[in-house]
C-alpha cells in the first residue's frame, strides 16, 4: 500500500554490484512512499532512480591494499563528509550496501546519534574473522543477508538478521534459453562449447588464463567441436585476454566477447572459472564446472589459518557438500582441469543440474521486495 509520509533514506553503494543492488529495493520502495528522497552515494542505477550522490561512486571502487593506501585521504574525506551531512540532517533510515570497510563506521555514528541503520549483505563472518560480529552489532539495527546459511551466525550472537534472498536468483530463468543464447554467438548445434573466466582483475588474468587455455588445447585433442568463448569485463581485460592470446597461439577456436558472462555461460556446455561470484552466477545458470584459484604463498598460508568453511565456492558452501571440483595453488593445472572437465563435456551431468535447480529455487525469494519489506518494518517500527 502506497503511503505519503515524506521519508529521507540515506543509502551508500561502493561499488557497481551494489548500485545494483540497492536500486532493486529502492524501486520498490518508492512505490511505497512515492515521495521518500533518497541521498548518499551511488552509481548509475540508483541516480537513475532518483537518488542524490554527492560523490562519485567510482571514488570508493578501490581494490587492493596499496590502492586503498594511495586513495585514502580522499577516502577518508568523503566518510567523513557523508557522516557529517547525515549527523546534521538525520535520515528516517541509513542503508549502507556491501563496503563493509566503508559503512560500517558510519552506520555505526549514526546508529549512536539514533538513526536506524541497515547493513545490506552480510560481511563474511561466517567464513573468517568471526570477531567482526560484534563490531555489525554496535553498527547496525537491521542486517539482511543473500545466504540461507549467514542466518545462524547472526543467531548465535544475537544480532538482528534477515535472509532475504539473492537478486541474481531473481533475474535468473530457472531453466535458461540456451539455443538462445547460442545463437549470439553464431554456434552450431555440434559444437561442444567451454566458457573460460579467469576473473575481472589484471593479475587475475595473467595467473589463471595461460592454464585455463592449456586446458582446452588438451580437451580439443579428444573434442575436435570444442570452441572456446572468454567473456572479457572491459575494455582493458579484453585487450590483455587477446595479448596473451596472441602470444599462447593455442590451436583451439577461441572467441574473446564484452556480451555479458552470463550470456555466454548459459550458451557453453562446461565453465572453467576463477573462486568468487561468477561460481554462483553459473550455478544459476545449470552449468556444471571447475573452480579454480591461485594467490600468493603468503596469503594461502594466512587464509589456511583463518578461513573456517569446508569449501571454498558458493555452489558447495551452499550446499554443504562438493558438487563442483574446486582446485587451489598448485592443484590449478591443465591437466588436472582438463581431467574433470572431460566428461562434463561428454555429456551433462542431469543429477548435478537438478541439485543446482534445488540451491536456485532457495534463493529465489523476490530480494528486492523482501528487503523494501524489512526497511519498512525497521522505520515503522514493526520489525
Amino acid at each position: 500500500m502506497a503511503n505519503d509520509k515524506a521519508l529521507r533514506i540515506g543509502i551508500v553503494a561502493g561499488e557497481a554490484s551494489g548500485d545494483v543492488l540497492a536500486a532493486g529495493f529502492v524501486s520498490v520502495l518508492k512505490e511505497m512512499y512515492p515521495n521518500a528522497v533518497f541521498e548518499g552515494i551511488g552509481g548509475k542505477h540508483l541516480i537513475a532512480r532518483g537518488l542524490d550522490s554527492m560523490f562519485e561512486m567510482e571514488e570508493l571502487s578501490v581494490m587492493g591494499l596499496v590502492e586503498v593506501l594511495k586513495h585514502l585521504p580522499r577516502l577518508l574525506h568523503i566518510r567523513k563528509t557523508v557522516l557529517r551531512h547525515f549527523l546534521e540532517n538525520p535520515p528516517d533510515v541509513f542503508i549502507g550496501v556491501d563496503a563493509p570497510d566503508f559503512n560500517l563506521a558510519i552506520e555505526t555514528k549514526l546508529k549512536k546519534a539514533g538513526v536506524k541503520t541497515v547493513h545490506y549483505v552480510s560481511p563474511t563472518v561466517w567464513a573468517w574473522r568471526e570477531s567482526r560480529i560484534h563490531k555489525i552489532a554496535k553498527a547496525t539495527n537491521l542486517v539482511l543477508g543473500i545466504f540461507p546459511f549467514e542466518a545462524e551466525i547472526y543467531k548465535k550472537y544475537n544480532v538482528p538478521y534477515q535472509y532475504v534472498g539473492h537478486t541474481m536468483a531473481d533475474g535468473i530463468d530457472l531453466v535458461p534459453d540456451q539455443p538462445a543464447k547460442r545463437k549470439l554467438f553464431a554456434l552450431e548445434n555440434e559444437d561442444k562449447v567451454l566458457a573460460l573466466l579467469p576473473g575481472s582483475r589484471a593479475r587475475e588474468v595473467a595467473t589463471l588464463l595461460p592454464d585455463f587455455i592449456k586446458t582446452a588445447e588438451l580437451l580439443s585433442q579428444n573434442i575436435p567441436t570444442l570452441k572456446v568463448i572468454i567473456p572479457a569485463a572491459n575494455d582493458a581485460r579484453e585487450i590483455q585476454i587477446k595479448l596473451l592470446l596472441k602470444e599462447l597461439k593455442p590451436p583451439v577456436h577461441v572467441q574473446v566477447t564484452q556480451t555479458s558472462a552470463r550470456d555466454v555461460m548459459i550458451a557453453a556446455d562446461a565453465v572453467l572459472l576463477a573462486s568468487g561470484t561468477a561460481t554462483l552466477e553459473a550455478m544459476l545458470c545449470k552449468k556444471p564446472m571447475v573452480v579454480g584459484y591461485k594467490m600468493s604463498k603468503m596469503t594461502h598460508a594466512i587464509m589456511k589459518r583463518l578461513y573456517k568453511p569446508e569449501f571454498f565456492s558458493l555452489p558447495n558452501i551452499l550446499a554443504e557438500e562438493e558438487l563442483v571440483p574446486e582446485l587451489l595453488q598448485e592443484d590449478v593445472n591443465p591437466q588436472n582441469m582438463a581431467a574433470k572437465l572431460q566428461p562434463m563435456l561428454d555429456s551433462p551431468p542431469l543429477e548435478l543440474i537438478a541439485r543446482f535447480t534445488e540451491l536456485h529455487k532457495q534463493l529465489r525469494l523476490n530480494a528486492d521486495e523482501q528487503a523494501a519489506k524489512a526497511i519498512q518494518g525497521l522505520i515503522t517500527n514493526e520489525l
